[in-house]
């Protein structure tokens, strides 16, 4: 069950980045983050009236950290998308799987030696899948820098709400993260006197963004709460070869052998964890 909610926290993943990276190239940064995620925010509200509202202390706090963090990570990895070019980002962006990953193992997670090379194998194949050709369009260098940056605060993210949902409620983690990247995202925006919301046409679309990224990690947190972090944090990750074929179907952007075989070795490394775990 944790492989299969991380494998799906993906697929959601992928496509709201996709969507993320196609809306910022139409609607100011911060008008995208801040709608997306207030989008995110009142749905989340909604789902914890209904179920009886109660926020457990630790899973929040815990949250609110990982929430700071994503406010971060989602503005350098949309940026990137929009500057750059949407692969070369996405494929440095998806090594920041190796954050939680490491911070996991550090922590004392003991998974088998089966399941770690196998989510070894799954990020190298995301990575792979998602290398561009050298002829590709866009600024390369700002956008793999705002990848980069994305990389560590999206792993740190990942991290952080892993542990929430760990020690409490997950639904109070998801409500704690939704506070603290909306907060910094709106405090950011005002401070720089952005937009805070795009053209009327694109509201629908771009909440629709924020109502995938809020299931993203509705996904993931459950599947850490029941599996290794440091496996289902990679697993979670592979969300570049949805990116891929989403450009591919959407953008008509081409597949080369590279990223076929990462896709394939991807798909390789996820059946080894699953056999593993």
């Amino acid at each position: 069950m944790p492989i299969a909610l991380a494998l799906a926290s993906s697929l959601v993943w992928g496509v709201a980045d996709f969507l993320g990276g196609v809306f910022t190239r139409r609607a100011p940064l911060t008008a995208v983050t801040v709608v997306s995620q207030t989008a995110g925010f009142v749905a989340l509200l909604v789902w914890l009236a209904a179920r009886g509202f109660s926020v457990g202390g630790a899973s929040f706090a815990f949250g609110v950290v990982g929430g700071l963090c994503s406010a971060v990570g989602l503005s350098a990895f949309y940026k990137g998308l929009a500057v750059g070019t949407m692969s070369i980002v996405s494929s440095v962006a998806a090594c920041g799987a190796v954050v939680p990953f490491a911070l996991a193992l550090l922590r004392g997670e003991r998974p088998s030696v089966w399941a770690v090379g196998g989510a070894i194998v799954a990020l190298v194949g995301a990575v792979l899948a998602s290398a561009a050709e050298r002829r590709a369009s866009g600024d390369r260098r700002l956008g793999a820098l705002l990848a980069l940056v994305a990389a560590f605060t999206i792993g740190l993210f990942v991290y952080f709400l892993g542990l929430g949902g760990k020690h409490g409620d997950p639904f109070s983690a998801l409500l704690g993260a939704r506070v603290g990247s909306l907060s910094l995202l709106v405090a950011g925006a005002l401070a720089l006197r952005a937009p805070l919301a795009p053209r009327r046409e694109l509201l629908p679309a771009v909440a629709l963004i924020g109502l995938l990224v809020s299931s993203a990690n509705a996904l993931f947190v459950f599947a850490s709460r029941n599996g290794y972090l440091s496996v289902v944090s990679v697993l979670g990750s592979l969300y570049p070869v949805v990116t891929l074929l989403a450009a591919h179907v959407v953008l008509s952007e081409r597949i080369t052998r590279v990223q076929r075989g990462g896709v394939a070795l991807a798909l390789v490394g996820v059946c080894v964890v699953a056999a593993a775990v």
